[in-house]
């Protein structure tokens, strides 16, 4: 079993950046979602309610990012170390995490109704979960610092949809930050069940749960377009209680250090 893709979201609900190489931080990949649109009460936008985010392209430099989308100039934003201070919400039933606001007018003109873009200056300041207090630290991700999906597992759902004469689905629909080779297929439910450590690499990292799949699985990340799929199919084959699942949660092991890189072996700890 192998690395055999990496990708990081700069801001939550943007288009991919992939990497050859990339650090692994307390609460995620380097870099990742450390930066978010939210609405103006302070809740943060996703694809799940407006798709146009997929068209938010953003390059990453040294202490900023520039971003990119149609019919707008790039914008070029330093890191707002010193700027205003707000708590924002990943979601509306999250606790209030800190932030900096960075930009407004760029953003609500992509958007075409008020937004704000706000950087995390202290991932510290939110906990798995969406929690404020204890437990592990997590960027602007929905719930976990890292997401993995297995090959084998899209290479099943994709043979489940061409029996219902549906179009496959690329592994971007499911955005994760790691995606694996050579591995069974759900492969990845049994790591869970087991709370197994996988290495990859010099690093370990905890399988925690399987995710739940919402409506951003059916957006092309391309083009924004919506369809149905792959969400009908996994309702029929992938239930378990009130979940869709596909792809897993992972937490870096305590003191995790190092980098992941395209093509690292990844084995089960134990």
């Amino acid at each position: 079993m192998h690395v055999a893709a990496l990708s990081t979201y700069p801001v939550k609900g943007c288009h991919r950046i992939d990497h050859d190489v990339a650090r692994v931080e307390p609460w995620g990949l380097a870099g990742d979602r450390r930066w978010m649109i939210v609405d103006a009460d302070g809740v943060g936008i996703t694809q799940r309610g407006d798709a146009r985010l997929t068209q938010l392209r953003v390059a990453v430099r040294d202490g900023g990012i520039v971003l990119s989308a149609p019919g707008l100039p790039d914008l070029d934003l330093d890191e707002p170390v010193d700027g205003p201070k707000e708590f924002v919400r990943v979601f509306s039933n999250h606790a209030p995490a800190p932030a900096r606001i960075a930009e407004s007018e760029w953003c609500s003109a992509f958007l075409g109704r008020p937004a704000r873009l706000v950087w995390q200056a202290d991932p510290g300041g939110r906990a798995v979960g969406g929690g404020t207090d204890g437990g592990e630290p997590v960027s602007f991700a929905d719930g976990y610092p890292m997401l993995l999906a297995n090959a084998a597992s899209l290479a099943a759902l994709n043979d489940w949809l061409a029996e219902a004469r549906d179009e496959p689905v690329p592994i971007t629909r499911f955005r994760p930050n790691l995606v694996v080779a050579d591995a069974e297929p759900w492969a990845e439910d049994e790591w869970v069940e087991r709370g197994v450590r996988l290495r990859a690499g010099d690093v370990e990292l905890i399988a925690a749960s399987g995710c739940g799949r919402c409506v951003v699985t059916t957006i092309d990340q391309e083009t924004g377009a919506k369809g149905r799929e792959p969400l009908g199919m996994l309702g029929r084959r992938r239930r378990f209680g009130q979940k869709l699942l596909f792809a897993i949660n992972l937490i870096p092991a305590p003191g995790a250090r190092g980098s992941l890189r395209v093509g690292d072996r990844v084995t089960v700890v134990h």
